[in-house]
């Protein structure tokens, strides 16, 4: 048996009771959120985000959180990505953040659309001006030769653009509605917490999953 099977780590940091948890998933998504940021883990707002391709193939990658309201879950991106292309075939997708500091896994999913126009140019428009380029210079998840392609092509919409840059056609949001959630929260003996809310005739149902 290789060293591999013998990695455990018993989580005992803290618990995840029903009377603790708030009946409303976006309030305690938003307490924990908080808490990762306050006990500040790397990159709190990392998130994986799962898709699923026309012929049913599963993809992920991460990409970061950049609001959340009770619309939903908000990140950017290019529209001709790979993740883009399968969100156009098939708009249901999965988010999951791992806080591995605090034990606690949080899995959201639903329907996923695209955030305003208004929302993609406000938020472009607050990027760093290299990542406001580099929107335009990358032709993401396609085939390049090398790198000099990137660096050429920055150097291209740089030259064109100067200092205001504008939103590329090909570049916005998504908002990920949520119908349902997964509270996460590691115990010792792997007696974890878990806490589920799907959406109910009446509003969101919470219940407890085995582990």
């Amino acid at each position: 048996m290789s060293d591999i099977a013998h990695l455990r780590k018993s989580y005992e940091r803290a618990e995840l009771s029903d009377d603790a948890s708030h009946a409303d998933p976006l309030h305690q998504f938003g307490k924990w959120f908080d808490e990762a940021r306050k006990s500040e883990v790397p990159e709190p707002n990392a998130m994986t985000l799962a898709t699923v391709s026309g012929d049913l193939r599963p993809s992920t990658r991460i990409v970061l959180i950049k609001d959340f309201d009770e619309r939903g879950i908000v990140w950017y991106t290019n529209y001709d990505s790979r993740k883009g292309r399968e969100l156009g075939g098939n708009p249901y997708a999965a988010l999951q953040f791992h806080w591995v500091e605090l034990e606690r896994v949080v899995r959201i999913e639903g329907l996923v659309e695209k955030v305003s126009d208004a929302e993609s140019d406000a938020y472009y428009a607050s990027r760093p001006l290299d990542s406001r380029i580099g929107a335009w210079a990358s032709p993401q998840s396609q085939i390049i030769e090398s790198r000099s392609v990137l660096v050429t092509s920055a150097a291209k919409y740089g030259a064109k653009f100067l200092l205001n840059p504008p939103r590329p056609p090909h570049w916005g949001g998504f908002r990920l509605v949520p119908e349902r959630w997964e509270f996460w929260q590691g115990r010792k003996s792997r007696l974890h917490d878990r806490l589920q809310y799907r959406m109910g005739e009446s509003g969101w149902l919470r219940e407890r999953l085995a582990p």
